[in-house]
């Protein structure tokens, strides 16, 4: 499992799984999708959650058809399926596919979903022609982008999901990136955004991730930010000190009594109206880490980093300047 990082792919915590599951709340007669399931982690915590709602038979049968799952790669697959049959799930509905080589727009309300739980692959790269089954202005070289864009068109009018994303989704402000959180606002409903500590998934990478709560309800009104911190006696994350269940209960706590919190003099929860995420140009990289320890990534990283960085501020100034000859009445053309 650990060369999986090469393309991308970071199994995530039994932690973060539950956590999510828990709070998109499952009900009976949903069905589930996970479209990178990996080895099913975020379809079991889905399953664990909606336990104790089967009643009858008819609940059992809902049950056991709720979920659904891609996965590309041959090795994960088979682990899904079995990690599945383990929990008695006698049929399950788990695909070897790459689920970004079909047109988003070919997708119709029967390939949609009511809830979609997942941890896309990101900083992978897929083949240039993967692109092509994607509208030109959503069709980005990251993989999580185009995750993104496949989650919205795969979800339900009225359906919720949890999806993690790196820190490079939120700050972006390259022309996909301000597409893809354009059309997540002005046609989805992000209510909530959680910053998680760095090292959550140590030992695969140490880039820093969010979840992203959202459903399709109408367009955002406003977004909500929470940080949650390292817990007490936490230094990093690691194998033998993985983040636990537990280490939520204070995001749990503030989700049923919202308010914003500040702490010397950084914000910890804040809400924002959507008029001034976009005066912002969709950089939501809100209520971060302000006493971050510099931290040496591996060479990939800090260069996959670095090109996201480089990429948001040459968009911006190209934004800028666009405005500046505007003003000016400059034709630059000419």
């Amino acid at each position: 499992m650990q060369s999986a990082g090469s393309a991308g792919e970071f199994y995530t915590p039994r932690a973060v799984t539950d956590f999510m599951a828990q709070m998109i709340r499952p009900v009976i007669g949903e069905k589930m999708a996970d479209f990178a399931c990996g080895t099913g982690g975020f379809i079991i915590s889905w399953l664990k959650a909606l336990e104790s709602q089967k009643k009858t038979v008819e609940d059992r049968v809902a049950f056991d058809t709720s979920v659904y799952g891609i996965e590309k790669k041959q090795f994960p697959y088979m682990l899904c399926v079995t990690n599945l049959l383990l929990h008695d799930i006698d049929t399950p509905r788990i695909y070897h596919d790459n689920s970004l080589l079909k047109d988003v727009l070919d997708y119709t309300e029967d390939d949609q979903f009511d809830v979609v739980l997942m941890n896309p692959p990101y900083g992978g790269s897929e083949k240039t022609e993967v692109k092509n089954h994607f509208p030109s202005d959503l069709a980005s070289s990251e993989t999580a982008d185009l995750f993104m864009s496949v989650i919205m068109y795969r979800l339900k009018q009225n359906g919720r999901a949890a999806v993690i994303l790196p820190d490079g989704f939120l700050f972006g402000t390259d022309n996909a990136k301000v597409a893809i959180k354009k059309k997540l606002l002005s046609e989805y409903n992000l209510h909530t955004v959680i910053r998680m500590p760095h090292s959550v998934f140590a030992p695969y990478t140490s880039i820093t991730t969010n979840i992203l709560f959202f459903d399709r309800t109408g367009s955002t009104k406003e977004t909500w930010f929470y940080r949650l911190d390292m817990p007490d006696g936490y230094k990093n994350f690691s194998k033998t000190k993985p983040m636990k269940v537990e280490h939520f209960a204070p995001a749990i706590e503030w989700w049923n009594d919202r308010k914003e919190i500040s702490e010397d003099g950084f914000d910890k929860a804040k809400k924002y109206t959507v008029q001034e995420l976009a005066d912002r140009n969709y950089n939501i990289d809100l209520c971060g880490y302000p006493h971050e320890e510099e931290e040496i990534l591996p060479p990939k990283e800090l260069i996959q980093q670095y090109q996201e960085k480089r990429a948001s501020l040459n968009a911006d100034i190209d934004r800028i300047l666009a405005e500046i000859t505007n003003i000016l009445g400059i034709n630059v053309e000419e």
